[in-house]
């Protein structure tokens, strides 16, 4: 696959939605849909990470899931390189799959307890034709270097590690193909506190190494600061605000943000800081609310905001800051 040009986005989606089809009554007909994407409109630059954030169940991982062509989009572009992803057939699709690749969150689910280590890391190699045994068997080996674990592992069984060495085998995967991006939905939520800066300090390393962009799914906002160039805000399956990384802490506008913001615990007990606790639960994707989306639980929220839908717009004085609020708030 040819460099893109210069200045143009490694990965862009346009208008990107994925609903799911709610099957009811005797004869199973899909009456309703649910709305898990409604509408994601983002881009990327090759080098950068980008920070996916919001509650569970807002589709963050569904998003991650359609760029990598896990779901078929329902509707929208998935420009990669150039190449709209949403439109291709699976034979076509197959060249394009080694340079897009997946961290699952959870390393015990998306390993197969009855392979070795040695087995998943060629299996990579094996479906897209790349090279003979003895090359695979060295690619593997130079793997498990790249991710800090030891030649033995390619002999051992996913249930061998512990949670984090899982993770680097998940990484390591991931790694085979020599992507350009990696969708990494949730990697270290399901580590120890511990463990999990030594998997985001490697996933900075293999960055800085190899050239990778990121596009980096949690919910923890301590933890996608630390890895993050920008960071957009999901809510109900829309983005409601979009900004580099130091200034969507500094200056959020959103009031979906700020609350988010309010719940991270700060490191100086003494400090500090109005905790912003929002009323009621997240409307369901089936039914979602008419207008804003996060009308029901926005203290700020008008008879507007219940009527009509916001469009992400750049915010006033801030470059690169983008917003989906009818009003601009102090």
């Amino acid at each position: 696959m040819p460099p893109i040009a210069a200045n143009s986005p490694l990965l862009e989606l346009q208008d990107v939605h994925m609903h799911f089809p709610v099957r009811e009554g005797v004869f199973l007909r899909a009456a309703r849909s649910c709305k898990a994407v409604d509408g994601v409109s983002l881009s990327l630059r090759a080098g950068e990470t980008l920070g996916l954030v919001g509650e569970s169940g807002c589709g963050k991982s569904t998003l991650g899931k359609c760029i990598v062509r896990l779901h078929q989009p329902t509707s929208g572009k998935i420009l990669f390189e150039g190449t709209n992803l949403a439109a291709l057939k699976p034979r076509a699709l197959k060249p394009h799959r080694r340079h897009l690749q997946m961290v699952f969150q959870d390393p015990v689910e998306s390993l197969n307890s009855r392979h070795t280590v040695g087995e998943i890391l060629t299996e990579p190699f094996e479906i897209h034709g790349v090279g003979d045994a003895a090359s695979r068997r060295a690619s593997v080996l130079a793997l498990l270097e790249k991710v800090g674990l030891p030649a033995v592992a390619a002999e051992r069984y996913p249930f061998e590690f512990s949670g984090g060495q899982r993770q680097r085998i998940g990484i390591a995967r991931a790694l085979a193909l020599n992507p350009r991006l990696l969708v990494c939905d949730e990697p270290v939520s399901a580590l120890d506190v511990s463990i999990q800066s030594q998997v985001l300090n490697l996933l900075l390393d293999l960055q800085r190494e190899l050239g990778l962009t990121y596009l980096f799914i949690a919910h923890n906002l301590a933890v996608v600061k630390h890895v993050s160039d920008r960071i957009a805000i999901m809510y109900l399956g829309r983005i409601v605000e979009l900004a580099d990384a130091d200034e969507i802490y500094e200056q959020p506008l959103h009031p979906y943000t700020r609350a988010l913001l309010s719940a991270i615990p700060r490191p100086n007990p003494g400090g500090r800081r109005e905790r912003i606790v929002l009323q009621g639960d997240v409307p369901s994707p089936i039914n979602p609310p008419s207008g804003c989306p996060f009308h029901p639980r926005c203290p700020h929220a008008t008879d507007r905001c219940r009527a009509e839908l916001p469009a992400l717009r750049p915010a006033p004085k801030l470059s690169g800051h983008t917003v989906a609020c009818h009003y601009d708030l102090p």
